[in-house]
């Protein structure tokens, strides 16, 4: 990008196209410990899932086809989802920040509501952030991270989750289930 951007108002700006934040996500070596230790600060209840070859299809890692699974953890906290990712097995940027860094919040997630999801993926690029991992979670639901670290400090992630899009049960809810008849909120792009 060659000089700066025009500032259109207090919130934005000519190039924007980011949408709203509507996550962040904490890496660790042990879900369960992180899970317990958000849990004492009040947040959760936690709904637990293992995205693997049964869970996520077009899993991708670095431009090519990967074999990877992450046990991954959501919590709602008003409008923005908390997640927690542990890496399993097969090679993965979360697997790298661990190595790298240690535990901690290793991206942030933007809707980038406003574009269709191939017109996502080519702002990043276009902009000089490769995509690093991706997949479709249930075979609908894409998410994307991209090589933004070295700019801003932490990993960026967009996702779409089809309207109408029923999340299967978790395999856990941590500390438990929310009463009966309350679903959690559901997210759609």
């Amino acid at each position: 990008m060659t000089g700066l951007p025009t500032v259109v108002s207090a919130t934005e700006l000519s190039n924007s196209f980011l949408g709203k934040l509507i996550e962040i996500c904490f890496v660790t070596a042990d879900h369960r410990r992180t899970m317990a230790g958000l849990v004492r600060l009040g947040i959760g209840p936690w709904r637990v899932y293992t995205f693997d070859s049964a869970t996520v299809t077009d899993r991708t890692y670095r431009g090519a086809a990967a074999d990877y699974a992450i046990k991954v953890c959501f919590a709602d906290v008003g409008d923005l989802a908390v997640e927690i990712m542990q890496p399993l097995y097969g090679p993965s940027i979360f697997q790298e920040y661990l190595d790298t860094h240690g535990e901690g919040i290793q991206h942030v997630a933007f809707d980038c509501d406003e574009l269709p999801w191939a017109r996502r993926l080519g702002e990043f690029a276009g902009r000089g952030f490769p995509l690093s991992q991706s997949g479709r979670f249930m075979d609908a639901n894409a998410f994307a991270f991209f090589d933004t670290a070295e700019a801003t400090g932490t990993t960026f992630e967009t996702y779409s989750i089809p309207r109408g899009f029923v999340w299967p049960e978790p395999e856990e809810w941590y500390p438990g289930p929310p009463p009966e008849g309350q679903a959690p909120p559901v997210r759609e792009q």
